[in-house]
């Protein structure tokens, strides 16, 4: 015992100098090597053999599309694996590929692919949309919505967790950014919930699961991405999304409601003497007013044609600010806050999108689109099992990578896949015409988001709550809450697929 415990930290000291000469001898090995091919690139001519010491471009030049394919997201799955960001790993892999299959002169290919997305007007909308969110979040406009929505459902049986529910709902078409909305809600009804004797996992699941919706209604940042990606119209894509979102707030409703009914003691609603009459209730509504006034706004705006996706954002963003003034919370230091975290959120979200674009880009010029579509279409799958196969791989996914880079590395390969293949309709029922197909995938794969933010091991809900959750609520009973949700969020894609009509509905009738 005694000559473990001498021993431990002289083991974990040569560890750490070992793990240090080895990130030297790596830092050392990789600027010989960038030296060598600077001086290749500067002094040698690049359509010769001539050579200083050795030449790494156009190393992997004849390595066929398949080995390539494993080469290039083994090494994106490793690189992963070790903790390093998506944002960067994707793009740096993306131009060490192109040197190694190619030349220096290949290396043309960064900025084709970056330059017109940095041109997409629509991507300006995501800053908005996030500052709108920043801003209504300082301004308490969800506690304050949440507690009106409370009043009202409380005396029912899981009231608390239907008024999440509700409250993430009205959020969501405010906002469409999904952290802020599990988090805040997870603060402002966790504590309300558990203080009234609720079941941790309807409590935990409600908040999860509803605060997940952002990613499906409308303003969904996420939608404006796949609609860039797809070279879809956003307006279809957000009208497209509106009823499989409240269906599913509808169905998460339901479940809780009938829990609840079943078994009382799962959510007992309030006492009789915290509870408030009918004109108290509609009092409170006017608390409503400028969320609501928000919400029509905004996705009136999109939805009439009056506005498009930017303008719409930035109506909201001035629309928060004012919620802001109108709560006394507007300072110079709110402003700051809201634009820095505005500022840090699309940083990231653009790194991604222009480093996922460099490396997915390459590799569908090396052909591999269409090796990949030919593999899967090869597994003699009918249509539908080809689409289960793609949504099973999105949830996959969804557990290890987040939802820009999900979006930016696996639809650009998905979509002509899904072009490619004949949807008749399932039981009988009608099916999905040409015209459709895009957009309604592209409801199918907002669905699959939520699912991936919901799924175990890594679904980023499920960390959002363990960061607000008491000490005693474990991580597996958070685990465990998202599972029957996660099952809602599946019979929701579902029915989409056996129903197109939730989807395309609304937006053949706005735009025929």
């Amino acid at each position: 015992m005694t000559m473990g415990t001498v021993n431990s930290p002289s083991l974990g000291n040569l560890k750490g100098k070992l793990g240090t000469w080895l990130m030297i001898l790596a830092t050392v090995a990789l600027a010989f090597v960038m030296f060598v091919e600077f001086i290749n690139i500067l002094f040698y001519d690049p359509f010769s053999d001539d050579k200083f010491l050795f030449k790494l471009a156009g190393s992997l030049s004849d390595v066929n599309i398949g080995p390539l394919t494993y080469l290039m997201f083994g090494s994106l799955l490793v690189a992963l694996m070790m903790g390093l960001p998506l944002a960067f790993v994707t793009g740096g892999l993306g131009v060490v590929f192109i040197y190694l299959v190619g030349d220096s002169l290949m290396l043309n290919i960064i900025p084709s692919r970056i330059f017109p997305m940095m041109t997409n007007s629509d991507l300006a909308a995501i800053p908005l949309f996030i500052f709108m969110a920043a801003m209504l979040e300082r301004a308490g406009l969800i506690e304050e919505m949440f507690n009106v929505v409370y009043k009202w459902m409380g005396g029912v049986g899981g009231g608390l967790a239907i008024a999440t529910i509700v409250a993430s709902t009205i959020l969501a078409a405010m906002v469409g950014v999904i952290g802020a909305a599990v988090v805040t809600m997870g603060i402002i009804a966790l504590p309300a919930m558990l203080k009234r004797g609720y079941d941790h996992k309807i409590a935990l699941g409600s908040i999860m699961a509803g605060g997940t919706l952002g990613i499906l209604i409308p303003p969904s940042i996420l939608a404006i991405l796949y609609a860039v990606v797809a070279q879809q119209s956003v307006g279809e894509l957000y009208l497209g999304s509106v009823i499989p979102g409240i269906l599913l707030s509808s169905l998460y409703v339901f479940y809780v409601w009938i829990r609840a009914k079943l078994n009382p003691e799962l959510g007992p609603p309030i006492p009789q003497e915290e509870r408030i009459g009918l004109k108290d209730k509609l009092l409170l509504l006017k608390d409503l007013i400028a969320p609501l006034i928000l919400v029509f706004l905004v996705l009136g705006l999109l939805f009439g044609g009056i506005a498009t996706p930017v303008e719409a954002a930035g109506i909201g963003s001035f629309g928060a600010i004012l919620v802001a003034m109108k709560h006394k919370v507007f300072t110079i230091a709110t402003l700051r806050d809201a634009s820095v975290t505005t500022a840090k959120a699309s940083a990231m979200v653009l790194w991604i999108m222009f480093g996922a674009s460099v490396f997915v880009g390459f590799y569908i010029l090396q052909g591999g689109q269409d090796f990949i579509t030919e593999s899967i279409l090869g597994t003699g799958l009918p249509a539908y099992g080809i689409l289960f196969l793609l949504m099973v791989l999105l949830v996959v996914l969804g557990m290890f990578l987040d939802w820009v880079g999900i979006l930016l590395l696996a639809v650009p390969i998905f979509i002509p896949i899904v072009e490619a293949l004949e949807f008749p309709g399932l039981f009988g029922l009608p099916g999905v015409s040409g015209d459709d197909v895009v957009l309604w995938f592209g409801v199918l794969y907002l669905v699959n988001m939520q699912m991936s933010f919901l799924s175990p091991p890594f679904g980023y809900a499920l960390f959002y709550i363990r960061g607000v959750c008491p000490p005693e609520i474990s991580m597996g009973t958070i685990f465990k809450s998202s599972l029957v949700f996660l099952a809602i969020q599946a019979l929701g894609v579902f029915l989409c697929i056996v129903f197109p009509a939730i989807t395309t509905w609304l937006p053949n009738l706005a735009y025929g």
